[in-house]
């Protein structure tokens, strides 16, 4: 099964083809720089590197979110309309669950992590059973300090991972203390090869009704719901 993978939904920029359990190609830059003109080229130089042309593609994986929401709303467009055209199945992955997935030799929870501003993180709580990534905590959007107390509770080792956890690492040490591990800065970087490999057996999405998981509304949406809200009454 030939699986392309793609992940715009944060900083990171990732790309990845996979042939059953063989990762032929990552393409991954961590740059602040417009996904919408970089991500089409990535996914061109990747299939003419390993010489696998559209038609000969199994699956279309993508990192649905959450994350930046311009970013994830590139990357589901891409991958839907590419799913569509090629008539192929497309799976949504967790962009938290991904990053969890680096954490693979950590004997304890992990807790993966991007800031939501004003002292919020997305987060979910992840574990590996019998070399298998399984869902502790769904994903959700809550202040640190919050999480924090959530995850002390526990009492359990817990592996903070991604490269906004130094934004946040002061209030959950506070909490946690020796209980909290910091991932090494290498594995703070969504791997696209990961991502082919959490979607290469995931059931196919109804293309059409697939959208992106933003865990929350933007703001334009939020607003305009109350201001139609308000009207109603």
């Amino acid at each position: 099964m030939k699986v392309l993978a793609i992940d715009t939904s944060n900083e990171v920029l990732g790309v990845s083809l996979a042939d059953d359990h063989v990762v032929l190609a990552e393409y991954m830059t961590n740059l602040r720089k417009n996904h919408s003109v970089r991500v089409m080229p990535a996914v061109q130089e990747v299939m003419v590197a390993c010489g696998i042309k559209p038609a000969e593609l199994d699956k279309i994986v993508v990192a649905k979110g959450p994350g930046s929401y311009t970013g994830i709303r590139i990357g589901v467009t891409i991958a839907k309309t590419m799913a569509w055209s090629l008539q192929i199945p497309l799976a949504g992955v967790s962009s938290l669950k991904l990053l969890a997935a680096s954490g693979r030799y950590f004997d304890g929870y992990i807790s993966p992590l991007f800031d939501a501003r004003r002292g919020r993180i997305y987060t979910g709580l992840y574990r590996y059973e019998n070399g298998i990534l399984q869902t502790a905590v769904e994903d959700c959007n809550i202040s640190s300090a919050e999480w924090g107390t959530r995850l002390s509770a526990l009492g359990a080792p817990v592996l903070l991972i991604g490269q906004h956890v130094a934004l946040h690492q002061a209030v959950l040490a506070e909490k946690l203390g020796d209980k909290m591990t910091v991932a090494d800065w290498t594995l703070h970087n969504p791997r696209p090869g990961e991502l082919a490999r959490l979607g290469m057996d995931e059931p196919g999405a109804e293309i059409h009704t697939f959208v992106p998981n933003y865990i929350r509304l933007v703001e334009a949406e939020a607003k305009w719901l109350e201001k139609h809200k308000r009207e109603s009454h």
